[in-house]
């Protein structure tokens, strides 16, 4: 069968076109959880910068993980929601590049930073001694730095794989944004190595960061167990709590798209829309709401708004 190899500039993102009657509901529900994203992550990131006291690892790391999620969402979501409101929904196969490997960064980079807030519980409760030795705020930086600079490996080799070939008509994209797996579909050779590696890629960074999360958590359960008294044991676990919240709905949600076995059917896009929209708006609800230190800080703030008001 001969196959149409014309040269492709531009790809059509398909994305909710199935669902041409509740696309204007979808855009304000989705506008409304992005603006609150980006209050809650502003609002950690800020909270950390004014206030001295959350100048710790601890919420050094938050603040990454705030700004990472900020990015994160900015490479999605803003494109999918004047998709929703236009009939035009093309992308060049640049900017589809780009979108992919910022996508694929950033959500690597989050995995890998939510692996470092674990490690730091597990210093803090395991090795409380020599905890302030080992996690400064300088090693917190470049643990960080390892972060960014592990995702975009990742990601680059991801997007190197998929976009070193040409792409066939048709150029829809049954997706909202650039998915790896539906980009690699429209080669215009046979594609299932590629797409075989570049999950295999995706799946061992996901399971691997996962399971050395709960490595930790396994070493943290076996300490606070030794803690005498019902207080302390509540104390350590008050600290992980947020954050083990979080890790059960990130790779929760993350695994679902990942893992689906391939003949499994289902709408993919309905499926990534939890790790891409509800995944980073819950995140910043759940670490502001349980943690009482950034509590604390938002009065201080708010106390000190209302005594310069005046």
């Amino acid at each position: 069968m001969e196959i149409n190899q014309t040269i492709l500039k531009e790809f059509i993102l398909l994305g909710f076109s199935a669902y041409p009657h509740v696309q204007t509901f979808l855009f304000g529900v989705f506008f409304c959880l992005y603006i609150l994203t980006l209050a809650g992550n502003l609002a950690i990131m800020g909270l950390t910068c004014v206030d001295r006291s959350l100048h710790t690892p601890m919420y050094l790391f938050l603040s990454a993980l705030s700004f990472s999620e900020t990015c994160y969402t900015l490479t999605i979501i803003p494109k999918m929601l004047v998709d929703l409101l236009n009939q035009d929904r093309r992308i060049s196969v640049a900017g589809c590049g780009l979108q992919m490997c910022f996508f694929l960064g950033l959500g690597g980079t989050n995995c890998i930073i939510l692996t470092l807030m674990g490690y730091d519980r597990f210093l803090a409760i395991c090795n409380p001694l020599r905890y302030p030795l080992l996690m400064t705020n300088v090693a917190c930086g470049q643990l960080v730095a390892s972060a960014w600079a592990g995702g975009f490996l990742i990601s680059l080799i991801e997007t190197a794989l998929i976009f070193r070939v040409s792409f066939c008509i048709p150029n829809l994209i049954r997706h909202f944004f650039c998915h790896m797996r539906a980009v690699v579909r429209l080669s215009c050779i046979e594609s299932g190595l590629t797409e075989f590696i570049v999950t295999l890629m995706s799946v061992s960074g996901l399971l691997g960061t996962f399971l050395l999360i709960s490595l930790t958590y396994v070493f943290i359960l076996s300490s606070v167990l030794k803690i005498p008294s019902a207080e302390g044991k509540q104390k350590a676990f008050s600290t992980c709590a947020s954050h083990l919240t979080v890790v059960i709905i990130h790779f929760g949600f993350a695994s679902i798209v990942y893992l689906k076995p391939e003949a499994s059917g289902g709408d993919d896009t309905l499926i990534a829309v939890p790790y891409t929209v509800i995944t980073p708006f819950l995140s910043p609800i759940i670490f502001s709401l349980r943690n009482k230190d950034m509590k604390n800080a938002f009065r201080k703030i708010m106390r000190k708004t209302v005594i310069f008001k005046k």
